[in-house]
C-alpha cells in the first residue's frame, strides 16, 4: 500500500506549487499564530486556489473556538480539518459534525500508553495522526504541539489496527521516510520541518525528494 503524503505548513506559491506536482495529496495551512509556519486567512485562501481537485487542502487548527473554524471554512474552503491540541472525542465528533467535512485528530506520542489512549478517537476522527510529543519547554515558555522534527518510537504502532484510518509524522524527512513506511504501513504520512531549510523556509528539492522517496517504498 502506497501512503498518502501531505506536506503541511506550506506558506508561498512555490512550495505549493512544487508539492503538487512533485505528486502530493494533500497540503496543510497551520493557522496557529506561535507557529514559524502561521499563514493568514487571505494568504492561504489564495494558495489554496493553485490546487487542483485531486489534492485535498487541510487547515490545521489548535483547540480552536467555533468562530475561529467557521472563518477559515469561509476564507480558505479546506477539504480536511486537523485538529492538533487537546480536543477530546466529544469535542472532535462536535467538529467533524458541524462543518461537515473530513477531521482528523493529531496525537503526540511518547510511549505506548499514548497510542492507547488514542484509541479513544478510532471511529471518531476520519484519520488519527501520531506525531511525536514535543518536549517540556523551558520555564516561561509556551509549548507548540508539533512542527518540531522530532521523532517518536515508530515501533509503538508497528502492526496498529484502528477503525480509523490513521497516519505518521514527527522526524520524517527523505531518508528516513521510506524506513518508516515499510516498518508501520500508515494510510498517510506528513512532513513539515522535514522539508525545510530552516523552520517555516519549505525547500522545492527537499518537497520533491521526500515525496519521490514515499513513493518508491
Amino acid at each position: 500500500m502506497t501512503p498518502d503524503v501531505k506536506i503541511c505548513g506550506l506558506t508561498t506559491r512555490e512550495s505549493v506549487t512544487a508539492a503538487v506536482a512533485a505528486g502530493a495529496t494533500h497540503v496543510g495551512f497551520v493557522f496557529f499564530p506561535r507557529s514559524p509556519r502561521h499563514i493568514s486567512l487571505d494568504a492561504a485562501a489564495g494558495l489554496r486556489g493553485l490546487l487542483p481537485s485531486r489534492v485535498k487542502a487541510v487547515a490545521l487548527l489548535v483547540d480552536a473556538p467555533d468562530e475561529q473554524i467557521a472563518q477559515v471554512m469561509a476564507a480558505v474552503r479546506p477539504d480536511v480539518l486537523q485538529v492538533h491540541g487537546s480536543e477530546d472525542p466529544a469535542r472532535v465528533a462536535d467538529i467533524r459534525r458541524r462543518f461537515g467535512v473530513e477531521t482528523w485528530k493529531a496525537m503526540g506520542v511518547r510511549t505506548s500508553a499514548d497510542v492507547v489512549a488514542a484509541r479513544a478517537y478510532a471511529g471518531v476522527a476520519d484519520l488519527l495522526l501520531f506525531d511525536a510529543k514535543p518536549p517540556t519547554p523551558p520555564a516561561g515558555e509556551a509549548s507548540v504541539p508539533g512542527g518540531t522534527g522530532i521523532r517518536f518510537d515508530w515501533r509503538l504502532v508497528q502492526n496498529l489496527r484502528l477503525d480509523s484510518r490513521w497516519g505518521l509524522a514527527g522526524g520524517l524527512d527523505a531518508h528516513s521516510v521510506g524506513e518508516a513506511i515499510r516498518l508501520t504501513r500508515p494510510h498517510l504520512v506528513d512532513v513539515s520541518s522535514g522539508v525545510e531549510d530552516a523552520p517555516g523556509v519549505k525547500s522545492v528539492a527537499k518537497i520533491e525528494a521526500f515525496i519521490k522517496a514515499a513513493r518508491n517504498s
